[in-house]
């Protein structure tokens, strides 16, 4: 990702998940489709979160590009409604109470450190999504996940146990880890009773 996106790039992102989400339930959308602005032709990984009432409901996305931001989006935002394993299909009920945010990533970089202490030290809270890589075992949390977990040595822990590792494999087991920062674009809150 070498220029940021404007807010109207990503609010036009954020249409553009919302209605690929519509359309895959059956609701056709009126109108001329949109013109693809060229900077969302770029090749950078993407997310896309659902949430309901702050609390998540979907979230898939990818590191690396998997075609242009545009792709990425439309591709994402019907993985985190109807593919991710830890919820069933959004339903047509539930999508004008979700909130969607996405995430346009930079290129993950190696991260060089010493050990567990620090590793701790040189993440930035907020800033660094991180990737933990230990055999073939891997994970990821964005920066948005600073949120829930403000402390480095909880956040490598929680991302340790996603990974399906020891919460100590961070400071134990010198795993590979890279970080990447992303430009992130969120619908205004819904009305949480529908």
């Amino acid at each position: 990702m070498q220029d940021r996106l404007t807010e109207e790039q990503g609010k036009l992102l954020l249409r553009l998940a919302r209605k690929t989400i519509d359309e895959k339930l059956g609701n056709k959308q009126e109108g001329k489709g949109d013109d693809v602005d060229p900077a969302l032709q770029a090749e950078c990984g993407t997310f896309v979160t659902l949430k309901i009432g702050g609390q998540l409901r979907g979230c898939i996305g990818n590191l690396e590009p998997v075609g242009s931001i545009y792709e990425g989006i439309r591709h994402n935002a019907l993985n985190a409604a109807f593919h991710d394993p830890r919820f069933p299909e959004l339903s047509a009920e539930e999508l004008p109470r979700v909130q969607i945010d996405i995430s346009v990533l930079t290129r993950p970089q190696p991260l060089v450190y010493r050990d567990g202490e620090d590793l701790a030290t040189r993440l930035r809270p907020g800033i660094d999504g991180v990737i933990l890589r230990l055999g073939r075992r891997v994970a990821t949390f964005l920066p948005q996940v600073w949120e829930q977990l403000p402390l480095a040595e909880d956040f490598l822990a929680h991302l340790c146990l996603k990974a399906g590792l020891p919460e100590t494999a961070w400071q134990d087991s010198h795993p590979e880890v890279e970080t990447y920062q992303v430009q992130c674009f969120e619908e205004g809150k819904r009305d949480e009773r529908g």
